[in-house]
């Protein structure tokens, strides 16, 4: 046995010291080389040879290398053209065999009710003629599912499919099961000591589904809002005096069944209420006056804490330094707290900060309006200093021009310490309206009337307006068109066209008609005040006058005339807010002067002021408004188009032209016929109701005062027969009173999903015998 193993050995020794001196034809077939003398590839349709061999790590020439072969498999597969790939080796040949990814002819969304498809395709990323990959997909059916759960769809499912075609080819389509809306159904507070459950439900955004109250908004979970709604509580507890608080905690609770929902639970610490014990203001040695600064602060020794107040005060110091030339001044507030005692001091130190200029002015978020439109309300350029004050007014201009729905100005760091770029941040809105009325009138019966507006045509700042109305006494149309910048100056023009008709029989004994336009211009004077001026042509033609019936004074106003005539009006605004204000005057002094050509000749002047003082945070509103006004003949008697006839908006609780001067016609019925003096004031406060702010409901009490007198009617023109001539009366009644009217009433103001409803309903407590009364108002409007 020894002996055999032992001639084994020897033989496999002999072979291996052989081997290495035998003929190399033998051994070195090309299927064992050790370079790649050809790259072979199979099963690629549409993508060319050359593109795959581009995406190759190893190429012809190169040596055999696994972890090249799997790099290019990796590399291969990264670019998304191909489901599978496989690299072999063949002799010194390799071998790619691939499967090209389908071509996606259509996207398709099928089953979506709430959303539709327009916005879906937004949100994915497949697009037709696009190579279909699982992972894109995938990442679509998220963003789906995120969208719809934005919106409250928590039970949405979206599944997608594919649908082979010829030629490699698929339409992808995504099945969504939307599930219904998930909404909020409980709202629970831990650790609120101070204020109940229903307290704070009312200072967050989100609400608690309520079927009776189905129009409320908010009421489905969104997570930002929830981070939102954790901000708003915090504020609140700043703004009543707990300096110290924290929300610990906001999270949300989904049930996951088909009639549940989520269940939100905040975590409140309160801490120690503060109140104010002492307020300072050191100027250091800036040269300011002390006593301006002192007005201005919001904080007062035995106030509640109110955070929001002292972010107020320092905003107001700023511009109040600035104002007085302390261009860079800085405002730091020091808040020193006692919580054994409950109170703390409020120190604002005002220090020149760095000298900083405007480097550049970035406009974010205006999709609409152009650049140029922002630019030019800002006045301010780069390389200026930047002062807080010019900022501020800025702002103002911006939100006057009520094309926004917020307008935010941040800055951010230069090229250089003392260099800052200007952020201008706003949210559009809505600066199209559409506008319906109706009202009720005891002299028209019904009233309605349309009116049609866009502050911000095309985006380039365009005023335009066409509005008509309808009733049974009276048809208007007018149109106008405003440049606020012509010719790139602060120089406005404007255009007017108006028509209307108005059958005045019942109040007047007449029927009206005008035809005319006006060409309008004007400029601002200062940051606040502003002059327009105006020229006007009308034809005019008062007919459908009974010499049996009307007043003399109508029967000398019978037949055509024609009207020329400027305006210059002067205007001062400081309201903050130009669509709803809470503080503030806006005041304006008109004068007409007519007789340029024409028949009407007359000098008019009328005045007009609106003051707005705010109470209680700015919830309540009280307004007091003026209007005065008096004409005077230059000649001819003054049109009856021309004179004053008030009510109905103009001076609630009467009719239109239901106050002021009256005659007595040939059939004993009493035509109005307008004042040449009148003065009428009103009393009015807006304050909630009690109900949530976000419903947008809340009341107003209101009074109207003032009288509407003076008329030339007792000079009856000659040749004209006097009323009831039959029975030997000299001249027809004159009811001329200077006597005070006044009238107080009440309604509601409802922000509603259709537009701005107002109802009201208002009554005299004062008025003559001849007066005519009207009762109630209802309008609704909409935005577009």
């Amino acid at each position: 046995m020894l002996k055999r193993l032992s001639v084994i050995g020897v033989l496999v020794l002999l072979a291996l010291a052989v081997l290495p001196v035998l003929s190399p034809v033998s051994f070195s077939s090309p299927a064992y080389s050790a370079t790649v003398s050809g790259i072979v590839i199979r099963g690629n349709q549409r993508v060319e040879n050359e593109t795959i061999l581009s995406y190759m790590q190893i190429g012809v020439g190169n040596q055999f290398d696994s972890e090249a072969i799997d790099e290019s498999i990796k590399v291969l597969f990264q670019t998304g053209l191909f489901r599978d790939v496989a690299i072999d080796r063949s002799g010194s040949q390799l071998v790619v065999t691939v499967v090209e990814n389908p071509l996606i002819s259509v996207v398709n969304f099928e089953g979506n009710s709430e959303i539709d498809d327009e916005t879906l395709a937004k949100e994915v990323e497949v697009r037709e003629r696009m190579i279909f990959t699982k992972a894109r997909v995938a990442s679509d059916n998220r963003r789906i599912i995120a969208l719809y759960q934005k919106q409250g769809f928590y039970n949405v499912t979206v599944v997608p499919k594919m649908i082979r075609l010829p030629e490699n080819r698929i339409n992808l389509v995504f099945e969504v099961n939307e599930g219904g809306k998930t909404y909020v159904k409980q709202i629970n507070f831990e650790g609120n000591n101070s204020f109940s459950d229903g307290d704070l439900r009312d200072v967050i955004s989100t609400k608690k589904r309520n079927w009776l109250l189905f129009f409320l908004r908010n009421t489905t979970y969104d997570s930002d809002r929830l981070q939102y709604d954790k901000e708003l509580l915090r504020r609140f507890y700043l703004k009543n005096g707990f300096a110290d608080v924290q929300i610990v905690d906001a999270s949300a609770q989904y049930s996951g069944s088909e009639e549940g929902g989520f269940v939100l639970n905040f975590s409140v610490e309160e801490g120690p209420r503060y109140t104010v014990a002492d307020v300072a203001v050191n100027i250091g040695d800036a040269n300011l006056e002390p006593k301006k600064l002192t007005r201005v602060v919001r904080t007062g020794v035995g106030d509640t804490y109110d955070a929001s107040k002292v972010d107020s005060s320092v905003e107001k110091l700023t511009l109040e330094a600035s104002n007085q030339g302390f261009v860079f001044a800085q405002v730091e507030p020091k808040v020193d707290r006692n919580p054994e005692k409950g109170s703390l001091n409020i120190t604002y130190d005002i220090r020149e900060g760095p000298r900083t200029y405007v480097e550049r002015i970035d406009i974010v978020g205006n999709d609409r309006t152009l650049d140029t439109v922002i630019r030019r309300e800002l006045q301010l350029y780069e390389g200026d200093a930047y002062n807080r004050t010019l900022v501020e007014r800025a702002r103002r201009r911006l939100t006057a021009l009520d094309y926004f729905s917020s307008v935010e100005f941040k800055e951010e760091p230069g090229s250089a310490p003392d260099k800052v770029v200007l952020v201008v941040e706003v949210v559009e809105k809505s600066t199209g309206q559409i506008s319906f009325s109706i009202g009720y009138s005891t002299v028209e019966t019904v009233i309605g009337s349309v009116s049609l507006s866009e502050r911000n045509l095309f985006g380039r700042g365009l005023q335009a307006k066409i509005d008509t109305s309808l009733s049974f006494k009276k048809q208007s149309v007018n149109f106008s068109i405003t440049e606020p910048y012509f010719m790139g100056k602060p120089i406005s023009l404007g255009l007017d066209i108006f028509a209307n008709a108005s059958d005045n029989k019942a109040a007047s004994s007449y029927n009206s008609k005008q035809l005319g336009g006006a060409i309008r211009t004007g400029f601002r004077l200062d940051e606040y005040s502003s002059l327009g001026l105006k020229y006007l042509i009308a034809a005019r033609d008062v007919s459908g006058i009974d010499a049996t019936e009307s007043s003399p004074m109508i029967l000398s106003q019978e037949g055509k005339s024609l009207k020329s005539a400027v305006t210059a009006v002067y205007t001062y605004d400081d309201l903050d807010n130009p669509v709803k204000p809470a503080r503030g005057l806006r005041a304006q002094l008109e004068t007409e002067i007519a007789g340029l050509g024409g028949d009407a000749q007359y000098a008019a002047v009328e005045a007009h002021a609106w003051y707005f003082i705010p109470f209680f945070d700015e919830k309540v509103v009280l307004k007091i408004e003026g209007n005065a006004g008096h004409i005077q003949s230059l000649g001819n008697d003054i049109p009856l188009q021309d004179l004053y006839f008030k009510g109905a908006d103009t001076f609630r609780g009467f009719a239109r032209s239901g106050i002021g001067p009256m005659q007595m016609g040939n059939d004993d019925e009493l035509d109005s016929i307008g004042g040449q003096t009148y003065a009428i004031g009103t009393v009015e406060v807006n304050f909630p109701v009690g109900l949530p702010e976000e419903w947008g409901i809340e009341g107003a009490v209101f009074s109207d005062f003032g009288t509407v007198f003076g008329t030339e009617a007792d000079d009856v023109p000659k040749g004209l027969a006097p009323c009831n001539a039959g029975s030997g009366s000299k001249d027809c009644d004159v009811f001329d009173s200077m006597n005070l009217r006044a009238s107080v009433g009440a309604g509601i103001i409802w922000t509603s999903p259709f537009g701005p409803l107002r109802l009201s309903a208002s009554y005299p407590v004062l008025k003559e015998k001849t007066d005519q009364t009207e009762y109630f108002q209802f309008s609704i409007g909409t935005r577009f």
